[in-house]
């Protein structure tokens, strides 16, 4: 049997029309405007011409063709050519090349749909490649993105991928990597390095972007950290360094990729502030990083004070606060307000302002003595406390040779008393007596014996305990003032309160200086000692402050003897069970107080077998699976993804109240199904681990 012929099709043919034979079809399905604005399209047309022809139809009358076309498909750029006549950069007649369609197999809704339907955009890494042979052909990116209409952060983005492995870039034009992810691969310049991480997520479910980014990232400062912030990039670039920035999202900032130079950049900047802070005639400064809680302790703080006055400007403000006093007063007696009035007043109330609001300094002298800490605060600005007095430092009376003569002379004299049975308080015999035995046998008068002044000041005392008891007020101040002796005098110990405060500074806890707490309780302790007069002035200074300030000072201070850690070398049972029901009384929680399990303070300083118990119990069974196979590094960060929220503590950290809850929770999460439980985790679960919470473990670990 002989086939049959195929038939073939005849293709609409492409005529020249002038442009004012045509017109724009209400058929056309197009209705609501998207993309590129008519006005681009325009300029686009002007400078390289029509691309793509209109697809026309004859208008039909009687069954006759009119000689005019309408405009079916193409829309947009009939309306860029009329746009083009308007401006009198085209004429109205000029040939124009269309596509006549005059088949009837077809509607014109039907031709415009497919025109609009049938159309696939460019691969963005054809638009990528497109884009570098332009930029190769000395193209600004300005000038690229103008031309075809797209933003000055597309033509980034797709020149940011020439940064790409190209093994990367096969995989992304098979489909087997997205464009996010490509994108995110521009970070670092480093091909192997792409290569080996793509290698190590590929087929897990830890494809995502953001973890991709943190893989190549992770032995590099953020430019936010306040090393980074410090040195600057521009000096940390000009010394060699390499920044990776993140064109794709911008919002990740940046990073130094060199950790190790950034840290001799900071320290060789730290050494030069030092020396100027130094050259101000400060006695000694010091320069670091941080340093650890308490590093000052046993040190004096002095403090600035307003500069003081020359006589010329003592003058003038005594001056000028006459006028103002008698100005104001006038003013006050008058009826009317005038405006010339309040000017001056205004005036003259600047001026005493620049005198009252004059910079503290500190005095020379005492610069001679005290020295200054320069550290890197949290924002990366320098941070400066100066002010500190060295116990070796202090100055010396100038008397102390005399003193220490006088003592040798009293000792002697003591013990010649002390053989009459005779006492000597500072310094002197007791009732008056003379300093002599001899001179008190030729009086008749022998000083009181030993035990009878003993007897006598053990009586006083009782019956002082015995008012002081009756005075809650003044047992207040007194204990107070003991407190406030030892906290803010560290060698004043002028009290009749044998009470003793010890306040253990853990200098050994690294970055223990930076939790809110330890800044909270400095800058609480720095007012304070701002306000505290000489030591023999404390008492009367705590009399005059009222109930709320007392109280206030009162609770600082016996807060700073606090203790409740646990030391393998000094068991304290019954301290630590106080302290856990002080806790309880104060409704104290670590979690509301701000803690949160990091790498940094727990997960990355305990056992595999720990991090996972951690997840176990904050987040279930399938959550702790999905972590247990990892390597430590990453699964202390991971487990701090997961127990971000969760309000996990650890034992240390927990109180008997705590312990009680997590058995309640754990024998309700028993009863649980695993679907229930799987759905109640996934919902706290990033992303890339809520996707496939069955898939088996093996393939990660193979991964890995």
């Amino acid at each position: 049997m002989a086939k049959s012929a195929i038939q073939k099709i005849t293709l609409n043919q492409a005529e020249n029309i002038p442009f004012d034979k045509l017109f724009l079809s209400q058929r056309n399905v197009r209705r609501i405007k998207n993309g590129v604005s008519v006005e681009d399209l325009a300029d686009d047309i002007a400078r390289r011409g029509l691309l793509q022809s209109l697809n026309v139809r004859p208008e039909l009358k009687d069954g006759e063709e009119t000689g005019r076309y309408e405009v079916p498909a193409g829309g947009r750029r009939f309306s860029a050519l009329q746009l083009l006549v308007k401006r009198k950069e085209m004429a109205k007649t000029a040939s124009t090349p269309c596509i006549v369609n005059r088949s009837a197999a077809t509607s014109m809704e039907d031709d415009s749909l497919a025109e609009n339907i049938h159309r696939e955009n460019l691969h963005p890494l054809d638009q990528f490649r497109a884009f570098k042979a332009l930029s190769d052909q000395g193209l600004g990116v300005e000038e690229i993105a103008a031309r075809y209409l797209v933003s000055v952060n597309t033509v980034n983005h797709r020149l940011k991928l020439t940064e790409v492995s190209p093994e990367l870039l096969a995989l992304y034009e098979k489909g087997e990597i997205k464009l996010e992810q490509l994108n995110v691969f521009a970070i670092s310049p480093d091909h192997k390095r792409q290569e080996q991480v793509w290698k190590r997520v590929a087929g897990t479910n830890m494809e995502d972007a953001y973890y991709i980014r943190r893989l190549l990232t992770e032995t590099t400062v953020r430019s936010d950290d306040r090393r980074a912030v410090y040195v600057g990039a521009e000096a940390y670039e000009a010394a060699g360094g390499v920044v990776l920035r993140d064109l794709v999202e911008p919002e990740h900032g940046s990073w130094f990729q060199d950790a190790a130079l950034l840290e001799q950049l900071v320290f060789d900047k730290l050494k030069v502030d030092a020396e100027a802070v130094r050259a101000d005639g400060w006695k000694w400064v010091k320069a670091d990083l941080s340093f650890p809680y308490g590093h000052t302790s046993g040190m004096r703080r002095v403090y600035a004070e307003p500069a003081e006055m020359t006589d010329e400007e003592i003058a003038r403000y005594d001056a000028v606060k006459a006028e103002y006093d008698a100005l104001d007063a006038e003013y006050a007696e008058m009826e009317d307000a005038d405006e010339a009035i309040e000017d001056k007043l205004e005036q003259l109330s600047a001026e005493l302002s620049v005198f009252d609001d004059r910079p503290n300094v500190y005095p020379p002298a005492l610069k001679a003595i005290a020295g200054a800490f320069i550290t890197l605060a949290t924002n990366g600005t320098l941070q400066i406390d100066a002010g500190f007095v060295r116990p070796e430092d202090e100055p010396q009376v100038e008397s102390d040779n005399e003193e220490e003569a006088d003592g040798e002379e009293i000792d002697e004299q003591q013990e010649e008393d002390d053989d009459a049975g005779s006492v000597v308080v500072n310094g002197r015999p007791v009732n008056g007596a003379s300093e002599t035995a001899d001179e008190a046998e030729e009086e008749g008068i022998k000083p009181l014996p030993e035990r009878l002044v003993f007897d006598l000041t053990a009586q006083k005392t009782l019956a002082l305990r015995n008012v002081v008891a009756g005075d809650v007020d003044i047992a207040f101040v007194a204990v107070l003032h003991a407190l406030v002796l030892q906290v803010f005098y560290r060698y004043a110990k002028d009290s009749c309160l044998e009470l003793t405060l010890v306040s253990n500074n853990f200098g050994q806890v690294q970055g223990l200086a930076e939790t809110p707490w330890a800044k909270e309780i400095a800058e609480r302790h720095e007012a304070w000692d701002r306000d505290m007069p000489d030591s023999p002035d404390l008492w009367n200074f705590l009399l005059g402050l009222d109930e709320a300030s007392r109280k206030a000072l009162f609770a600082h201070c016996a807060a700073l003897s606090l203790n409740a850690v646990v030391e393998p070398w000094n068991r304290r049972p019954g301290a630590l069970a106080h302290a856990d029901a002080l806790a309880a009384t104060l409704q104290f929680d670590m979690v509301e107080a701000g803690w949160s399990p990091t790498v940094d303070n727990y997960l990355g300083r305990v056992t595999k077998a720990r991090i996972v118990q951690a997840v176990r119990e904050a987040r279930g069974e399938d959550s702790a699976q999905l972590i247990d196979h990892m390597k430590k590094d990453l699964m202390a960060r991971e487990a701090a993804r997961l127990l971000t929220d969760s309000g996990w503590l650890p034992e240390p950290l927990r109180l008997e109240v705590d312990d009680i809850a997590a058995e309640a929770v754990e024998t309700s999460s028993g009863d649980m199904s695993d679907e229930a439980a799987l759905a109640d985790d996934s919902a706290e679960l990033p992303a890339f681990l809520a996707e496939s919470v069955d898939d088996e473990p093996e393939s990660l670990a193979a991964a890995e």
